[in-house]
């Protein structure tokens, strides 16, 4: 099986390759899903060492985004004073996209939640299963996820308060408030937070659209559709670059075959978000109810087969 940036052998187990499973009493079987956890940064410097030298331009951020009056491209004017005229510009900027907002959608809307994330390392190994593990209490939700045998991922969420915007630049404040949040948790989780590495916290106001609004997206499939979708227009037309006609029908292709399947992934997220905001019992019912109708298979989406490149 292929596990985070290199192929493991079934032989060599999950532990080792970052892989684990979510832990769930569905039909009395314990294993009903597969969680793998890598670090974004090293996945993307995997993915870019097979790259031609700066066609992945780095640390970038896109200021705002205006139409070129002469060409169908957009031109991007980034912080550190460059511009770039994009033949194709795809907003996967995230909650405070730049993108999003030259394109006009619909305003961002706000979870009544916060999150912080972070990472703890052990040097002599955590000892952890290589499991997804979820804990609630009250109105505390606490996960972690091992990432290999000595770095673990962890978050935790919790109801936003006013004050809480004042320490979301201050590692130390962090953890207090995320230590504070967990009180009462196992002291295993405790302790995992307390010797976190700091220059790893994060500490966001969750923030959304809303799916009949705007699409979601997940970024490894639709990479390769689009991608797929785009090179079946290269081969059909070798003046691509100077046609954007071909890209036009490239990003055409990509969105009838991506569209179902992107409603149907950010339909439940926004139900499990919801559902995790809420804490009204109706409305927790109701969407539990949504839940079991839609998305029998609560890990359904996991087994799902995006095709070749």
């Amino acid at each position: 099986m292929w596990v985070g940036l290199r192929p493991c052998s079934s032989q060599e187990g999950y532990k080792e390759c970052g892989v684990g499973k979510i832990r769930g009493a569905q039909n009395n079987r314990k294993w009903i899903g597969e969680a793998r956890c890598v670090k974004r940064n090293d996945l993307v410097e995997a993915l870019a060492d097979d790259l031609p030298p700066r066609t992945i331009r780095f640390g970038c951020q896109i200021l705002s985004v205006k139409s070129d009056t002469i060409t169908p491209f957009s031109i991007l004017h980034l912080n550190d004073g460059s511009t770039v005229r994009a033949k194709v510009l795809i907003g996967c900027d995230g909650a405070n996209s730049v993108v999003a907002d030259f394109l006009e959608l619909k305003p961002k809307k706000v979870f009544s939640s916060c999150a912080v994330r972070g990472y703890t390392n052990y040097p002599n190994g955590h000892g952890l299963p290589p499991e997804l593990v979820r804990l609630i209490r009250g109105t505390t939700l606490s996960g972690t996820v091992p990432i290999n045998d000595n770095l673990v991922f962890w978050f935790v969420v919790q109801k936003w308060n006013r004050k809480d915007a004042m320490v979301w630049n201050d590692p130390e404040l962090i953890r207090e408030m995320a230590l504070e949040a967990i009180k009462g948790f196992p002291a295993q989780e405790i302790e995992m937070v307390n010797n976190c590495d700091l220059t790893s916290l994060s500490f966001t106001h969750l923030r959304y659209r809303a799916p009949w609004h705007i699409g979601g997206s997940a970024a490894m499939e639709d990479a390769v559709v689009l991608a797929r979708c785009l090179a079946r227009k290269m081969q059909a037309n070798v003046n691509m670059y100077h046609d954007m006609k071909g890209v036009e029908e490239g990003i055409d292709e990509y969105v009838k075959e991506r569209r179902m399947r992107l409603v149907q992934l950010s339909t439940q997220t926004y139900l499990l978000g919801s559902l995790v905001d809420n804490w009204s019992s109706i409305v927790r019912f109701m969407i539990i109810l949504l839940l079991a109708l839609l998305f029998r298979n609560p890990f359904g989406h996991n087994r799902y087969n995006v095709g070749r490149l």
